[in-house]
């Protein structure tokens, strides 16, 4: 992991809006200035929900995220700028923790005799037919595919004797920011998903009337999963503490790659497919000068200092060395 060594002294003030990211944003501002005293911040911590947002008015310099840009973000950017918002990783998110930004964790009964999925697999059992998918906010044909792909038994997934024609339950989240993630990442950014998805709301770190959460929140999922001997679904770790009769799937990105179990250590390096990140969007087009300042508070958070900062939180994860580096070479075209 680099030191940070300044490679200019800078003034002036850099304006961040978005999510505080638990603390972490003013912890990195605090050490930043131990190397460069003569910057200032002024921020405004509205959430991730409202980072892009504040970016695309021209008031604010930096936006950090706890999850990714969504389909309208990228839109409304492009039409106030001609280009996207330019993405930098700066962080991993949480394995077990609700509200970081955890990996995502297939689960199903005890009882399945399942091990391990491909992401295509994981696709044909969540998603559906489509004629194309969104990257960004574009929509292309690349993520097509047929219902030949659509995976709706046990048998199709190898599963013999009494599992072979029994139909595959499917459960998740309703619209949020871990259910775009599980689109884009599994489902190539298609929104189409099988049509038995039986969808619960986040209740663990959102402020839900619990009139209408009874039943419908995302420990409820987990506890019906783990009482359907056909389900499957996906969910965080940490709501799952304590609800038995779950089991944890390995996932492969590709087939005849490894298949990887959710753990603390194969989401710290990343190898674990449905691995998150957190990040600053930013207002750059490769190839043009960034402003010094920003590229010094950058290059910080791309550090062992500024990655220390995240060891120190405990809850996201720090990168490895090799994002870092890749990171700060996206930071330098």
């Amino acid at each position: 992991m680099p030191d940070y060594v300044p490679a200019h002294q800078v003034t002036g003030v850099i304006r961040n809006y978005g999510s505080a990211l638990v603390g972490v944003v003013k912890s990195w501002e605090d050490e930043f200035v131990k190397f460069q005293p003569r910057i200032t911040f002024n921020d405004k911590f509205a959430g991730s929900d409202a980072a892009v947002s504040g970016l695309a008015t021209k008031e604010f310099d930096l936006a950090p995220n706890g999850r990714e840009a969504q389909f309208i973000e990228y839109l409304s950017f492009f039409e106030a700028y001609g280009v996207e918002p330019f993405e930098v990783t700066v962080g991993t998110g949480a394995y077990d923790v609700p509200g970081r930004t955890w990996a995502e964790v297939i689960f199903v009964n005890k009882d399945n005799p399942l091990t391990h999925l491909t992401m295509k697999q994981l696709d044909g059992i969540f998603g559906e037919a489509r004629t194309g998918a969104v990257d960004h906010f574009l929509m292309k044909s690349d993520g097509a595919r047929s219902a030949k792909d659509d995976i709706r038994t046990w048998g199709q997934l190898g599963l013999k004797g009494e599992w072979a024609n029994k139909p595959i339950q499917t459960y998740g989240y309703a619209v949020t920011g871990m259910s775009i993630f599980f689109q884009q990442r599994v489902m190539h950014g298609s929104d189409k998903w099988n049509p038995n998805y039986k969808e619960y709301a986040e209740t663990d770190t959102k402020m839900v009337d619990p009139k209408i959460s009874h039943g419908l929140g995302s420990r409820d999922m987990l506890i019906d999963i783990s009482h359907d001997k056909y389900g499957i679904g996906w969910g965080g770790v940490g709501q799952a503490k304590g609800i038995p009769n779950l089991k944890m799937i390995a996932l492969a990105q590709h087939e005849g790659d490894p298949y990887i179990m959710p753990s603390l250590e194969s989401v710290r390096d990343r190898t674990y497919p449905l691995t998150r990140s957190i990040f600053i969007y930013l207002n750059h087009v490769p190839g043009h000068e960034l402003d010094p300042k920003l590229k010094e508070f950058l290059f910080f958070v791309l550090s062992k200092q500024g990655q220390e900062v995240l060891r120190k939180q405990g809850e996201y994860l720090p990168l490895t060395p090799e994002v870092v580096l890749q990171q700060r070479a996206r930071l330098e075209q």
